[in-house]
């Protein structure tokens, strides 16, 4: 029987999602309409491959290929992930364009992704300022106030899974990893999931949760776009999370002498820990800091480069080195007609040490970054099924050493 051929029992709302689910999966082989090409990153249930449409010579997408037997008794969460990647069409959501299946396989055809990870860009600017922060904040609000209109909480918003769409200078940004997404009508939410360092109070405290847990996580981010380490920290998880708990983190001299209050002010909103006075996605995109002309001009990018180079470093060697090899297969493509060859050998050692930005669903294998976009294959990510994986380093160094994994490590439940 089909992977996605069982009859839905559950809600009404969820009977159409199943009936497209099984629209999707198409009788014809998914060879017959893509030439897959160079492998871009493995998981624990799963590997990402280089495609090019056979339709439309030139057009490049990532695949996600994975293993049925490997995730026997899981079926489930990738049923989820599907649905909500299908019911979202959005310029800043990474989108699902197909997906096949055969008998050992499920195949899903992601947009291709290579702009590289969030971080990484402001680093690599020669000026960045609080202008371009919230502009960058402004698209993500816009992308996750898309998704609660359309009933769909992500859960796991954090900087690994915000990827700009090309190398382009005025690139979009893309959210990513859907592996963890929840649609609000399929029952109350109360499964504590998430990243630690990005993860609201309330799914911590294990109470029922909704949309605003989406919002904690922008505020957390904001804070790290504007200084550079994150808001709460701790090697001890314990300690960590009493921090969170309790809302208890400070703008700090001289990281934050600089930055405007109305920043400050859009940022304790959206990390109050009342979940009742925390605002909604339309409220943050009405605060005069996004909207309006409050965000300041003034380059801080020498301070908050120097602070994520510190914080967030592990493993932005494997980035360039990964983006630079979707590249290289792309050319290679183009330029040799035995392409496929060429591409298998030229990433025969692309293995579980990757992190490349392209689209795919999060693959998390421990030792696995692949930042792909249909739900980021990565090692930091918790996806359709995959294991739980340890992430990138994140702490910040105003403070003490570099701290790994406890801001990064996805928990879930």
């Amino acid at each position: 029987m089909p992977l996605f051929g069982k009859k839905d029992s559950g809600k009404k709302s969820k009977t159409k999602d199943m009936k497209d689910l099984k629209e999707l999966n198409k009788q014809v082989s998914i060879e017959e309409k893509y030439n897959l090409h160079g492998l871009l990153g493995t998981g624990a249930f799963s590997e990402v491959r280089l495609a090019e449409s056979k339709d439309s010579p030139g057009e490049h997408y990532a695949v996600k290929i994975i293993d049925k037997k490997a995730l026997k008794g899981k079926e489930e969460s990738l049923e989820n992930e599907i649905r909500v990647l299908r019911r979202l069409t959005h310029p800043n959501i990474v989108q699902l364009l197909e997906t096949y299946e055969d008998k050992s396989k499920v195949y899903l055809v992601m947009e291709l992704v290579t702009g590289g990870e969030l971080f990484d860009r402001i680093v690599e600017k020669g000026s960045y300022t609080e202008k371009d922060a919230s502009h960058l904040i402004r698209q993500i609000l816009e992308a996750v106030d898309y998704m609660h209109e359309q009933g769909v909480v992500h859960r796991d918003l954090k900087p690994e899974n915000l990827l700009y769409y090309s190398p382009d200078d005025d690139s979009k940004i893309m959210i990513s990893d859907f592996g963890l997404s929840k649609m609000e009508d399929s029952g109350i939410m109360a499964t504590a999931c998430g990243t630690p360092g990005y993860v609201a109070p309330e799914v911590l405290a294990q109470k029922p949760y909704g949309k605003a847990v989406d919002v904690w996580s922008i505020g957390v981010i904001s804070y790290i776009l504007l200084c550079g380490y994150p808001p709460f920290y701790d090697e001890n998880d314990a300690n960590l999370f009493a921090q969170i708990l309790k809302g208890e983190f400070e703008f700090d001299s001289p990281y934050w002498d600089e930055i405007s209050d109305s920043a400050k002010h859009f940022i304790k909103n959206m990390m109050c820990v009342t979940v009742e006075k925390r605002y909604t996605c339309k409220q943050a995109l009405a605060h005069p800091w996004i909207s309006g002309n409050e965000a300041s001009s003034k380059n801080i990018h020498g301070t908050v480069s120097e602070q994520l180079k510190k914080n967030f470093a592990k493993s932005r060697w494997k980035q360039a080195y990964y983006a630079a090899t979707v590249i290289r297969q792309m050319q290679r493509m183009a330029l040799s007609s035995n392409s496929n060859a060429a591409l298998d050998a030229a990433t025969g050692t692309a293995t579980s040490t990757s992190t490349l930005s392209t689209t795919s669903t999060t693959n998390t294998n421990t030792s696995t970054n692949i930042t792909t976009t249909s739900s980021t294959a990565t090692g930091n990510g918790n996806s359709a099924g995959d294991e739980q994986g340890s992430g990138n380093v994140s702490g910040s160094s105003s403070r003490a050493s570099v701290f790994q994994d406890s801001t990064q490590r996805t928990i879930a439940q």
